[in-house]
């Protein structure tokens, strides 16, 4: 985890560079960011995706995504350049809902539309729900200093604001980022033990100044949410997010074996990391299939009232990023996405509104980015070269 790659590719735009969720010190600019993912570090380069050549010259059928989509996939496999699982749908019909390789090499399990995955920072996003259904609530708003929750905050973070976490706008520098990250991320460490890593150093510039892509802040969210609810941070998201939208794969990953294995590349076993460091940052599991409940939520007030939901995809201080996710537009086409990365798994999630499109993808080896995968799947869905 060079810097967390707990999720991280934020791939704002699609066809842009991916910005994973954990890593990454810069102003995102309107067309393309990097970032790394929460829960590793991104220490090998990643294989490389070839690019498509042709595309249809008219908006596509359903038949022609399911079959191009399905062959680029199949192809990317048989090259070993691909294993997870991958959801496409439009207009709220599935067209592409499939698993690709195997989840065990060892037993020769093969991944399907149900095999978990670490979603990395894709855990944002939820993390981003639980502090928005508890500013519904009446138990927190997002424009309250931090200090207000945290006992012993630090003199330098009372003008930090949750919104300025959950637009990596605090300042706070990204533990994930630290010296000695590697060395401990095999460890367990609680909320309590991770924030005291970072609580006493200096903050990396003013709060609301910059954007810099900052795990540290979503673990201290995490403990926000729990301070405010008076739950675990797991219980609060089955509560409130996974039980209402029946996301019955998905929860907090306790490296208890059920997920399919992480793999660094074709050949060898993803170090182990301690699932208790990524926290709200990355420290979630799910399947494609449970994502797109998620999606199709997002459509609604179930969860939340359209204004906070408002509030979630709108980007802030001209960084294009909202609150969990990285907001854009490809051409004209606006989209909401995020990658994520951990140890062994790579992720990638785009939302286009105005197209009623949704693309998933969920991988098991860390070498493998799910963000460019994502992006040549948007190609054949739009048409486009």
């Amino acid at each position: 985890m060079n810097k967390l790659r707990l999720s991280g590719l934020l791939l704002f735009f699609a066809g842009s560079t991916a910005l994973m969720g954990i890593v990454t010190a810069e102003a995102l600019p309107t067309s393309s960011a990097t970032m790394p993912t929460a829960g590793e570090a991104i220490a090998s380069p990643l294989t490389q995706i070839p690019q498509l050549e042709t595309a249809p010259s008219s908006f596509p059928s359903d038949q022609h995504i399911i079959f191009k989509a399905d062959t680029y996939l199949s192809k990317l496999t048989k090259a070993r350049l691909f294993s997870g699982s991958v959801l496409i749908a439009r207009n709220g019909k599935v067209l592409v809902r499939k698993g690709y390789g195997e989840a065990d090499r060892k037993k020769h399990l093969v991944n399907t539309a149900q095999t978990k995955f670490r979603l990395g920072s894709l855990t944002k996003q939820f993390t981003a729900m639980a502090t928005l259904i508890l500013q519904a609530q009446g138990k927190l708003n997002v424009r309250d200093p931090i200090c207000t929750y945290l006992a012993d905050c630090p003199t330098r973070w009372q003008k930090i604001t949750l919104h300025h976490l959950l637009t990596h706008t605090s300042g706070i520098p990204d533990f994930a980022g630290f010296p000695d990250y590697q060395t401990t991320q095999g460890s367990p460490s609680s909320p309590t033990q991770t924030i005291a890593r970072f609580k006493d150093k200096p903050l990396d510039f003013q709060p609301g100044e910059k954007f810099s892509y900052s795990n540290s802040g979503y673990v201290v969210l995490g403990a926000i949410i729990e301070q405010a609810s008076g739950k675990r941070y797991e219980t609060f998201l089955q509560e409130n997010i996974f039980v209402p939208l029946q996301m019955v794969n998905s929860g907090y990953d306790h490296n208890n074996g059920d997920l399919a294995i992480g793999y660094q590349n074709q050949t060898n076993l993803a170090d182990f990391i301690d699932m208790s460091i990524p926290y709200a940052a990355g420290g979630l599991y799910s399947t494609v299939e449970d994502l797109y409940r998620w999606d199709r939520a997002l459509y609604t007030e179930k969860l939340i009232s359209k204004s906070l939901r408002d509030k979630m995809f709108t980007a802030f201080g001209g960084f294009g990023y909202g609150y969990g996710w990285g907001i854009g537009k490809e051409g004209d086409r606006p989209v909401a996405n995020h990658t994520g990365g951990v140890k062994g798994f790579s992720s990638y999630i785009a939302r286009y509104p105005n197209d009623k499109v949704v693309i998933i993808v969920l991988g098991n080896r860390e070498d493998v980015n799910s963000g460019d995968i994502g992006v040549q799947l948007a190609k054949i869905v739009f048409g486009e070269k």
